[in-house]
């Protein structure tokens, strides 16, 4: 590698770390790997020049590395899952987006879990108390409820700038789009699946 123009990798639009746009990602090592056919995988190692989080590249020509045309990236932006509606997913992929962001993060999350909750007919009142109904109709169990509360207690922090704690940090803040996006999965991800599979059975 030249250090007065290191490689780059291009084409990425964010960083799978820490969700910054169009990172600088440098290249640290890139070398063939073999495989049992004879063939060879040409992989690349790179640094987010922001965070410092690692990001592999794979390409069939050592030339396609620097120049955007890698077959695989790992690991990958995250993304939020298309069978969430429509509003939800929008509002959890900024939060995914901005997880950079800590306090933008956290209520990004907030809004997401809102719009689910929306979603699922609880369209009246608080958060705290729509929380609270659909756990009484069984819609989220205890667990997840009391995980929710803590979701909107965060997301209302920056919002409302809280005096004492205006800001969350950067670890509450990614706890607080896994929680949104793992609502997502089990309310409506995991019931389009059954759905779908339910469906081709049906088919045969």
């Amino acid at each position: 590698m030249n250090n007065n123009s290191p490689e780059l990798l291009k084409g990425i639009s964010r960083c799978p770390h820490c969700g910054v746009a169009s990172p600088l990602l440098v290249q640290i090592w890139r070398g063939p790997t073999p495989s049992a056919d004879w063939t060879k995988n040409f992989w690349g190692c790179y640094f987010c020049t922001r965070c410092g989080g690692l990001v592999t590249a794979k390409a069939s020509i050592e030339s396609n590395l620097t120049n955007g045309y890698v077959d695989e990236v790992h690991p990958q932006a995250p993304s939020a899952h298309e069978d969430i509606p429509d509003v939800a997913r929008r509002f959890l992929q900024q939060a995914m987006d901005t997880i950079h962001a800590p306090d933008a993060a956290a209520v990004m999350a907030g809004a997401a879990v809102d719009a689910m909750l929306k979603e699922l007919g609880y369209e009246k009142g608080s958060v705290y108390s729509r929380i609270d109904e659909a756990l009484r109709d069984n819609k989220l169990t205890q667990g997840m409820a009391a995980w929710a509360h803590v979701v909107r207690l965060g997301s209302n922090r920056p919002r409302h700038a809280d005096k004492e704690h205006p800001h969350v940090s950067s670890e509450e803040a990614k706890q607080s789009v896994e929680f949104a996006e793992a609502l997502g999965n089990f309310l409506f991800v995991l019931s389009a699946k059954i759905n779908r599979g339910i469906a081709a059975a049906d088919a045969v």
